[in-house]
């Protein structure tokens, strides 16, 4: 399956795998999130982190950052897909999607349900059985909007930070 191109309010924005010169934009959407604006710093160090971060996840088949490049070539939205291979559920690969943002300016255009629907069918195609993803108990719009694409909250998550 090739990228596409969403057609959003007369405009084109195009899905696609993102470079290494999208790494900037892709973290500044990150950071612009306010319950993950603390985590972000943009020193040379932070830098050479997102950086070497961008390098393994470009290097692994398992798997995807994805950027959604707006007309005049501006990043407008970022996801990523991670491709688990597991023995549950008969041997099952599940696709996790992470990091889910679009532009404070452009959300409510269609464009993260059109980047969702696009994820799905991507894991469909590489023979996944599940499509999985996590949200912060406070994003209770996100989850909406989850629901609304067919989502049904299944587990409780936890993490233990290190």
């Amino acid at each position: 399956m090739g990228f596409t191109s969403i057609e959003a309010s007369g405009s084109s924005f195009e899905l696609r795998r993102a470079r290494r010169d999208d790494v900037d934009a892709l973290v500044a959407l990150i950071a612009a999130d306010a319950l993950r604006a603390a985590e972000f710093g943009f020193d040379a160090e932070a830098r050479a982190g997102y950086a070497r971060a961008f390098e393994t996840i470009d290097a692994d088949a398992s798997q995807l950052l994805v950027a959604l490049e707006g007309p005049g070539g501006a990043i407008v939205g970022t996801m990523q897909l991670t491709f688990i291979p597991g023995l549950s559920r008969g041997g099952a690969t599940r696709m996790q999607i992470e990091a889910v943002r679009v532009d404070e300016e452009l959300r409510g255009l269609g464009l993260g349900g059109a980047m969702i629907e696009w994820a799905v069918d991507y894991a469909r195609e590489r023979g996944a059985r599940l499509v999985q993803l996590t949200s912060d108990a406070r994003r209770t719009e996100a989850h909406r909007f989850y629901e609304r694409l067919g989502f049904e909250a299944s587990h409780v998550g936890f993490k233990q930070y290190l």
